[in-house]
């Protein structure tokens, strides 16, 4: 499987350089997605957030990739930005306030493909959830929206620190909209970035996203390992008549593997959070070849079922380590989390 691949050559190279730390996990154990990097720690999609992740041990960073005016790739959970920058507090950019219609759902706000990189370089990032974050507050204010090329640049310069390879896994953003809404062809933007970057199919990398078509062009146009996202609801928005419920059966996840290397679904497909037992999808999926890495493992009560919230209000840990325990035991092949400290430490029990 490409995750024990990946392991085997990091061991190799550790063999070669006593210098090299030993890695923080065991070969068997799943792999560490920062989901949009430290996220329980730091602002999301910053480059503090995706050092941090890193330092705590993280196999890979996910950014989420949006597009701007001048067709730069830059991280942000969505390409509406007041929800995670203060935009909407900018004068100056007042006017660029729009409504548009995004997979099927209205959205009012500020976009990111209607500024350049330098004008989005005047913003700065703020907590997306602060309910759930209090702490992570105190950093509003102090980062820029990164491009996906400096976040490769960290990566590199994280990895000749450590000794370690340090996998990417981006997801595109809304591509079928951005395609028809604006001509914005997210498939050739990312493949120009990753040649020019130097980052090949043999590198650690997957590629995901809700769509399927955005995934069938890139299997057609490359050999990167792609992954099927699947959401608790609805379908994907390139395919009307397609439910992502329909895609954990047999069948879909044989349709799945025709075209991708790995699903990423929602936690609930893989474990039923009121039970603690684990559903057949992980053994279904390696059955065609896919790997699974499910999202996304959170400690607060907030993102908690309620048999496992804590007093104390929304920011508060409950008990994560009982969910997080039985996801495992799921045999997934790796997980997406906002705590990456915390998983480290319950994955390495």
């Amino acid at each position: 499987m490409v995750r024990s691949l990946l392991r085997n050559l990091a061991l190799g190279a550790l063999a070669c350089a006593l210098a090299i730390p030993a890695p923080l996990l065991a070969q068997d154990d799943p792999l560490v997605i920062a989901h949009r990097g430290a996220s329980g720690d730091r602002p999301e999609h910053t480059l503090a957030a995706y050092e941090l992740a890193i330092e705590q041990g993280a196999d890979y960073i996910e950014p989420d990739l949006v597009v701007t005016k001048d067709l730069v790739l830059v991280s942000r959970h969505e390409n509406e930005l007041s929800g995670t920058t203060d935009v909407a507090s900018r004068e100056e950019f007042e006017d660029r306030r729009r409504d548009k219609m995004i997979d099927g759902q209205r959205v009012a706000g500020w976009f990111a493909e209607d500024f350049t990189l330098a004008e989005l370089r005047t913003l700065r990032v703020r907590e997306r959830v602060p309910s759930a974050r209090p702490a992570n507050v105190r950093y509003n204010g102090l980062y820029q929206v990164p491009t996906f090329a400096e976040i490769v640049q960290l990566v590199r310069a994280k990895e000749a620190e450590t000794g370690r390879r340090i996998g990417l896994y981006p997801e595109l953003k809304h591509p079928t909209f951005l395609l028809e809404d604006s001509g914005i062809d997210m498939v050739d933007l990312l493949l120009k970035e990753l040649r020019d970057l130097d980052i090949g199919p043999d590198d650690p990398i997957f590629i995901q996203s809700f769509e399927v078509g955005t995934l069938q062009r890139l299997d057609k146009r490359s050999d990167y390992k792609l992954v099927q996202l699947i959401h608790p609801e609805g379908g994907p928005v390139d395919e009307p008549d397609m439910r992502y419920a329909e895609m954990v059966s047999q069948t879909g996840l044989e349709e799945i593997a025709a075209y991708a290397d790995g699903i990423g679904p929602w936690l609930g497909y893989v474990l039923d959070p009121a039970t603690m037992e684990a559903t057949s999808l992980v053994a279904d999926a390696h059955a065609v070849g896919l790997e699974v890495h499910p999202w996304t493992l959170r400690k607060e009560n907030g993102f908690l079922p309620a048999t496992l919230q804590s007093t104390g209000g929304p920011a508060a840990d409950g008990a994560y380590r009982q969910l997080w325990q039985a996801a495992i035991a799921s045999g997934a092949d790796g997980f997406f989390t906002d705590n990456v400290r915390e998983f480290v430490e319950v994955a390495g029990d």
